[in-house]
């Protein structure tokens, strides 16, 4: 067993919560507390009441998230908001939530971590948000765009979107995991040929193909499931808890 204060510690601290900005309104860290000891952690990507009850049932004190309860203004606890408070109060569960520190972080983050598994060497990073942090990542390559689709399908689970703005032969590759398309201009300036994220919009593809840059949408579901995983696995070797990763995938 272990301390639900000393295990938000270290996550703070790991994670390096307070250093890194977030999107008006995102609450990182601990979101709910609970009274038990932690004998059991369980990880998913969001923070909905099928991942809480699928905590539950698996007999977890603490869920770890990468979306969580919070997001903008505070809203009523009415609802589906009502219904997933209820259900953590009910279960003495805690949730503790980490958005972009996860995303960026040089461990177990989804960036890095999605770009090794399509065996690609990190050799630096771009586009910074709030003017502070840079939270993509970027590597040399040498291969031809289809192989690296094919590679992206193994790694993701399913058959990403591919817009060819760019080349057919893949020189340098970025990666920003979830909702990334915002960073496709800021891709092509530090010049790269093409840029993985999860999910775009229509206006996406006129930029991709009047900046020459090819764009790959693999899901944003898809592509941040690495980071928590890691981060339950490391939590499970630094504390001695049993730990589980809760799969609810959109297909989007």
């Amino acid at each position: 067993m272990a301390d639900l204060r000393e295990i938000t510690e270290w996550l703070d601290g790991y994670l390096a919560i307070d250093s890194v900005p977030d999107y008006p309104g995102a609450f990182n860290g601990l979101q709910v507390e609970s009274r038990s000891p932690i004998e059991r952690i369980a990880a998913a990507t969001d923070a909905t009441f099928s991942t809480i009850e699928g905590a539950a049932e698996a007999e977890a004190q603490l869920l770890l998230v990468h979306h969580g309860l919070f997001w903008g203004d505070p809203l009523p606890l009415t609802g589906v908001s009502y219904r997933r408070v209820r259900a953590l109060l009910d279960a003495d569960m805690a949730l503790y939530s980490a958005h972009l520190p996860l995303d960026i972080h040089p461990e177990v983050g989804n960036n890095v971590l999605l770009a090794g598994a399509l065996g690609l060497s990190i050799e630096g990073r771009f586009g910074r948000w709030q003017g502070e942090v840079e939270i993509g990542v970027w590597a040399a390559a040498d291969l031809p765009l289809d192989m690296l689709a094919e590679r992206i399908e193994a790694a993701c689970g399913s058959e990403p979107l591919v817009i060819q703005g760019g080349p057919v032969h893949v020189r340098r590759v970025g990666v920003v995991t979830g909702g990334g398309s915002s960073l496709i201009q800021a891709a092509h300036d530090e010049g790269l040929d093409t840029f993985i994220t999860g999910e775009g919009s229509h206006h996406d593809y006129h930029q991709a193909m009047e900046l020459g840059v090819n764009v790959v949408f693999a899901g944003h579901y898809a592509t941040e499931t690495f980071g928590v995983r890691a981060l339950a696995e490391r939590v499970e070797e630094t504390f001695g808890l049993e730990s589980c990763f809760l799969d609810r995938p959109t297909g989007l």
